[in-house]
């Protein structure tokens, strides 16, 4: 499956046109079957997150069916990041796609809101509520997500369940296509988001118990801009940064290989406004560090902005409630 070229450094989107085979570590098999599975949808709408699994398969879409039986909707709400939004538009734009700035609500829900272990299931009902209706108005035959293979295989998913309960399809999975895959086929294809990090929505963030409300949603978006910001004029290239808000203490996260240099320069996280504390947690970012609260709490190597090499604290402190 031959793929789209472009989108460089700069930010430009891919074109559908793009070389043949594959780059190294690509199942040819598994593209092929991927073509495939778009050709057989006819039409598709891809719920677009900006994501690198979610890009790839926007870009797999159009080049299989064309610009035409294509189509990109992404959802805006709090939950958000403003920078993914842009890139995002950026992304689809590139491609040529119809492109919907879908408005969700997921703090409508009560079930979203009360921040359980099913919060991703009432996030993900929200999506696909709003999707399934606009991919009819669009005349497209399904609506598809980027879950990957890997995904399948993860436990802890009730986003995927919600999807599957309203007939999203998911093509990558289908496939046989795991995050390595997509990120590979993505570089050999020239897409700009192949090595882009994991960009979770922004309710992810809060433990699990602690209400997700506007306010909070805003100060967690705020605080992990300015700590970027922060790090990045510090000479600290940050590529994965969290920050996890506990309830009246936040938690941050960065690169493990980081962390030496934030404990020596731990002022930096005198950026982060609105919460009573915030610590640094010397095990470094780990993708849904708050589901490991789901199987019971544990030791939590923290390093307080206060200064560096304060002791841990006691176990399961600062697990949320």
């Amino acid at each position: 499956m031959g793929g789209p070229s472009g989108g460089g450094p700069s930010g430009g989107g891919p074109s559908v046109e793009g070389p043949a085979g594959q780059g190294p570590g690509v199942d040819g098999t598994k593209l092929g079957r991927l073509r495939e599975r778009l050709e057989g949808l006819g039409s598709v709408l891809i719920a677009f997150s900006g994501g690198a699994d979610s890009a790839f398969l926007l870009a797999a879409a159009v080049h299989a069916l064309g610009e035409r039986r294509v189509a990109a909707a992404t959802a805006v709400s709090p939950s958000l990041p403003a920078a993914e939004l842009a890139s995002a538009r950026q992304f689809a734009a590139g491609l040529g796609v119809r492109h919907d700035l879908s408005r969700t609500d997921e703090l409508s829900r009560a079930g979203y809101r009360a921040n359980g272990g099913d919060r991703c299931f009432h996030c993900k009902s929200e999506l696909l509520d709003v999707l399934v209706p606009l991919g009819r108005r669009y005349g497209l035959a399904h609506v598809a997500t980027g879950t990957n293979a890997d995904d399948l295989t993860a436990g802890f998913r009730p986003g995927i369940r919600a999807a599957a309960q309203r007939g999203a399809v998911t093509p990558l999975a289908d496939a046989g296509l795991t995050k390595r895959d997509v990120r590979a086929a993505a570089r050999q294809w020239g897409l700009v988001t192949w090595d882009k990090p994991a960009a979770a929505c922004l309710s992810s963030r809060i433990a699990y118990g602690v209400e997700v409300t506007r306010s909070r949603l805003g100060r967690v978006g705020a605080a992990e801009a300015a700590l970027r910001a922060a790090l990045t004029g510090a000479g600290i290239p940050v590529r994965n940064l969290r920050v996890r808000d506990l309830g009246d203490a936040a938690r941050v996260e960065v690169d493990a290989e980081l962390v030496p240099a934030v404990v020596e320069q731990a002022s930096l996280l005198d950026c982060i406004q609105g919460f009573d504390s915030v610590e640094l947690d010397r095990r470094g970012f780990r993708s849904g560090a708050m589901n490991e609260a789901l199987a019971g709490p544990g030791p939590l190597p923290l390093t307080s902005r206060q200064g560096a090499g304060v002791p841990a604290p006691a176990p399961g402190a600062g697990l949320g409630r």
